[in-house]
C-alpha cells in the first residue's frame, strides 16, 4: 500500500483529497453515501457568528463546464453548529477542518477562537473573499497588507489549530496574497475560490441567478486555478492546497505536480456525492501501480525545462 498521509500544519491527513467548503453541507448530508473517514477532510459550509438566511432564489445555475452560485453563504451559525452539528459529526470520526467568515475583523477573530476550541474541529480554513464592513466594502483579502494583519490576529486567536487561508482569484496577481498568508504566520493556504461570472436567459432577458453575478466553479476554471496554484507554490514555503474544476484522477495529479500538497473537490460533489473517496482510492491504486511509495514524492514534480 502506498503511503497517502500528508502534513498540512499540525494537521495530519490520512490521504490529500479533502471536500471545499460550500459543497459539503456539514459532512452529515453525505455520511450516508460515502464513509467520510476514508478521504483526507471536510472542510464545513462557512460558519459566521451569527446565522444567516442567504440570497433570494434563484441563487445557482448551470454553465458550460461549470455552475454559477451566489448562495450568500447561508449558515446555522457557530452557535448551532456546536449544539445541534457537532454531536453528530464526531460521532462519524471523520477530519473537520471548520471554514469561517465574518463581516469584520474581529468576527474573524471571535469566530477563530470559538472553533478552535470546539471538541472535534481539527483544524480551521478563513474564507477572506468576504466584504469588510469596516474598509468601505473592499475584500478581506484584497489588501495583501491587511490581509497579514488578519491572518496573525487570526492565528493567535487559533491557539494551535492548523489555519489555512482560502485566497480569491478576483486579484491581478494572487502571490503578494500568498506572501501575506506566510508572513501573518497561517500555515497553509487554499487556492481558488471561485472566479466572478453571470449567465443570462436569452429568452426573458434575466440574469439566471437572483444577485445578477456570482462565483463561478467547476471544470472550467481549472486552467486558471493549476496556474494560480503553481504561482502559489513558487511563491512560498508553506504547503497550498488546490481547489478548482477537479473531476478525475488526472486532474488530481496535474495539482499534485504542479506542487499542491493536497486538492479539495467542490463542485463535482453535486455530479457524484462518493467522488472523495473514490478518489482516495485511485489515487491510492495509481501509486502501487506507478511504484510510488509516498504520494508526497509526486508533489512538485512538474518538468518545465
Amino acid at each position: 500500500m502506498a503511503e497517502l498521509r500528508v502534513r498540512i500544519g499540525a494537521l495530519e491527513l490520512k490521504n490529500p483529497i479533502l471536500s471545499a467548503s460550500g459543497t459539503f453541507g456539514y459532512g452529515l448530508e453525505f455520511s450516508g453515501m460515502m464513509d467520510i473517514r476514508k478521504i483526507g477532510a471536510f472542510c464545513t459550509k462557512g460558519l459566521s457568528l451569527k446565522p444567516r438566511a442567504g440570497n433570494q432564489m434563484p441563487r445557482i445555475c448551470e454553465t458550460p463546464g461549470g455552475m454559477i452560485n451566489s448562495i450568500g453563504l447561508e449558515n446555522v451559525g457557530i452557535d448551532a453548529f456546536e449544539t445541534e452539528k457537532m454531536p453528530a459529526i464526531r460521532k462519524t470520526g471523520a477530519t473537520v477542518i471548520a471554514n469561517f467568515f465574518g463581516d469584520t475583523e474581529a468576527d474573524y477573530i471571535e469566530a477563530a477562537r470559538r472553533l478552535a476550541a470546539m471538541d472535534g474541529v481539527h483544524a480551521l480554513e478563513m474564507n477572506v473573499s468576504c466584504p469588510n464592513v469596516d474598509k468601505g466594502g473592499i475584500e478581506f483579502g484584497g489588501d495583501p497588507a491587511f490581509l497579514e494583519k488578519l491572518t496573525a490576529a487570526v492565528k493567535k486567536a487559533a491557539a494551535g489549530k492548523t489555519l489555512i487561508v482560502k485566497l480569491s482569484p478576483n486579484v491581478a496577481d494572487i502571490r503578494p496574497f500568498a506572501s501575506a498568508v506566510e508572513n501573518g504566520g497561517g500555515d497553509a493556504i487554499s487556492a481558488i475560490n471561485t472566479l466572478k461570472g453571470m449567465s443570462i436567459d436569452v429568452k426573458t432577458r434575466r440574469p439566471k441567478i437572483k444577485r445578477v453575478f456570482g462565483g463561478l466553479s467547476g471544470p472550467a476554471i481549472k486552467p486558471v486555478a493549476l496556474k494560480m496554484v503553481y504561482e502559489c507554490v513558487k511563491t512560498v514555503k508553506i504547503p497550498v492546497i488546490g481547489i478548482g474544476g477537479i473531476a478525475s484522477l488526472d486532474d488530481v495529479l496535474e495539482f499534485l505536480i504542479a506542487g499542491a500538497s493536497a486538492v479539495q473537490v467542490g463542485t463535482m460533489n453535486f455530479v457524484e456525492p462518493s467522488i472523495c473517496q473514490r478518489l482516495a482510492e485511485e489515487l491510492n491504486v495509481y501509486c502501487d501501480r506507478e511504484g510510488i511509495a509516498r504520494v508526497s514524492a509526486l508533489v512538485g514534480t512538474l518538468r518545465t525545462g
